[in-house]
């Protein structure tokens, strides 16, 4: 018998991109185009066989090698051809659409990560103008510069002052000079318990923590150990503002399932309103496959 008080499991596609396509994937990689380029990377959830030939896969401008099984970010990469440092990409495909900036880093990553854009629009749907935002373990800005393009004051934090430095770029690159965005250099969890010991309040909470990480004092950071206790934490940031408050949690690259994660995200907020838990992924260009990318769990009201 359904259990009527657990929403049903969701799948997110991310199918609102003309910059970026999955070209096609398989055995443990992907072949993908962002703006003119193309790469290969890991993709350890794409089980099956490739469909294109191996002549598309070894036309790509750049191959990123992983160094060891268990940890696709760490290995190199192996550039067929020159790449600039960043090139310009845009989402979505309308009239206002936000610029970024590209790269390929130096553990795997390009900068961005496409299927977030189920959640960036839906955060912006939701909140109203003047909105006070946090968005932790905030990576390169993405989801900052949706939410402060559509009217919200966003406060953004993440452990490493690379990244900062590569949002405040994206920043720049998105004509949002202006927006009001914190921009701080912080342990996610340490900055959330700061947070409530000084009152402050949030309508939307957005994050995407690691599996692993430290922060910038040599904080240790588990996600099966510690996930539970931010969560809490964050809840207790939110604002009494009904109606305009969302809460967004993904996770990547963990044994882990999208009821686990919505059983623990839903005893941290105990709140009433709209839940979706499931499943993130990317579509292929030219075939029907779906590539699934990470779990997800997201609220609003």
């Amino acid at each position: 018998m359904p259990n009527p008080t657990m929403p049903e499991l969701a799948t997110l596609l991310a199918d609102d991109w003309t910059d970026y396509a999955v070209l096609d994937s398989g055995a443990g990689m992907k072949l993908e185009r962002a703006g003119p380029y193309t790469f290969v990377r890991p993709e350890p959830q794409a089980l099956w066989r490739p469909r294109l030939p191996e002549a598309h896969w070894s036309r790509a401008d750049a191959v990123f090698t992983p160094s060891a099984a268990d940890d696709p970010d760490a290995g190199r990469w192996r550039f067929n051809k020159e790449l600039p440092e960043t090139w310009p990409l845009e989402w979505p495909n309308d009239a206002k659409p936000l610029r970024f900036l590209a790269r390929a880093t130096p553990f795997r990553h390009l900068g961005f990560f496409p299927e977030h854009s189920v959640h960036w629009r839906f955060a912006a749907e939701t909140l109203q103008p003047g909105a006070e935002v946090l968005n932790l373990f905030g990576y390169t800005g993405l989801a900052s510069l949706a939410c402060a393009r559509a009217g919200a004051k966003v406060t953004h934090v993440d452990a490493s002052k690379r990244a900062i430095a590569y949002a405040r770029e994206n920043q720049a690159a998105a004509n949002l000079d202006d927006a009001s965005i914190r921009w701080i250099v912080d342990d996610a969890h340490a900055f959330v318990r700061r947070e409530a010991r000084r009152g402050r309040r949030y309508d939307g909470i957005i994050l995407d923590p690691p599996k692993f990480g430290r922060g910038p004092k040599n904080e240790v950071w588990k996600l099966e150990e510690h996930l539970a206790a931010l969560l809490e934490d964050c809840a207790a940031l939110l604002t009494d503002n009904a109606g305009r408050r969302f809460f967004i949690v993904t996770v990547y690259a963990v044994r882990l399932s999208a009821l686990a994660l919505s059983e623990v995200a839903r005893a941290a907020l105990q709140q009433s309103g709209d839940w979706q838990v499931g499943e993130m992924a990317l579509p292929h260009a030219d075939d029907p496959r779906l590539l699934p990318t990470a779990i997800f769990a997201r609220w609003r009201g």
